[in-house]
């Protein structure tokens, strides 16, 4: 099925012609859970990977607090099962039934953080066939992003790794790629999606821009939620209309496009990761 975004609330180029120019086409990915292979793009999915590269690894310390224990990605997968399994029944039956609770509680309990290198995480892969907007290095036409499922020092998200390569040059593929023994939270196993890639056009957020024009652009968001109802989500912060609505992809993920809003930053310019890449 097809995913377009609808349209947005305004046409924020014809209010502020000086935005005309900053304009950047970017590509919403529209993941959805799925079995894709590795010759799809996807999120989570399995990488077209020459069976004669090495794996990444990550080689830093890797540590998760006690009241969050790591876990690993075989377990989340056990986990997801479980719970996809308590919502399908009917709703006075949705309880763990004995042997789920026990399995549950050992996933709970926890792993031993990792005492050496790490393997990366496969947390997306992007044919340029698909995603236009991308821009390969001479003769590659596949990006593939992986990150560790740790935190570090210093950093507010998984350190991420890119790799461009040319999809007919990888000869041999790796087809048990390895996996880390433990991972310190459960979002950072993305589920497996495919996607209905769709080009979109981003501006700016306000922080980006000349601040007469910045200004401007907060007085007319404040000026176009006047008058919202108490506990609507622009209560006190009218000024972030343009921001949420008007300026780069609404929540979920696309590439080659501007930077979001999002807590979790862009792994790069490349691919940027407006909301969580576990789902969207």
């Amino acid at each position: 099925m097809t995913r377009t975004t609808p349209p947005r609330p305004a046409d924020v180029a014809a209010v502020f012609p000086r935005l005309g120019p900053l304009a950047r086409t970017a590509t919403r990915l529209h993941p959805r859970p799925g079995s894709p292979s590795r010759q799809d793009s996807s999120v989570g999915g399995p990488l077209l990977w020459p069976s004669a590269e090495p794996w990444p690894h990550c080689d830093g310390t890797h540590w998760a607090p006690d009241v969050l224990p790591a876990t690993s990605p075989a377990d989340v997968r056990l986990l997801r099962e479980i719970r996809s399994a308590t919502t399908s029944r009917p709703p006075e039956d949705r309880f763990y039934t004995p042997d789920e609770r026990a399995v549950v509680e050992r996933i709970n309990a926890g792993h031993p953080c990792p005492a050496g290198p790490v393997a990366l995480l496969p947390v997306a892969q992007l044919y340029v066939r698909e995603v236009p907007g991308l821009r390969p290095p001479g003769g590659a036409d596949l990006l593939q992003v992986l990150w560790c499922p740790f935190d570090h020092p210093g950093e507010i998200m998984p350190g991420t790794e890119l790799f461009w390569r040319s999809a007919a040059a990888v000869g041999g593929v790796l087809t048990t790629p390895p996996e880390p023994d433990a991972m310190q939270h459960r979002g950072y196993l993305p589920e497996p999606c495919l996607l209905s890639p769709e080009q979109i056009t981003e501006y700016p957020l306000t922080v980006e821009l000349e601040p007469d024009l910045c200004e401007e652009i907060e007085a007319w968001s404040v000026r176009q939620k006047a008058g919202v109802l108490p506990g609507s989500a622009y209560e006190g912060m009218e000024e972030m209309y343009y921001d949420r609505e008007l300026a780069v992809s609404p929540a979920g993920r696309s590439a080659a496009g501007l930077p979001g809003a999002s807590p979790i930053p862009p792994p790069s310019t490349a691919v940027s990761a407006t909301a969580r890449w576990s789902r969207c």
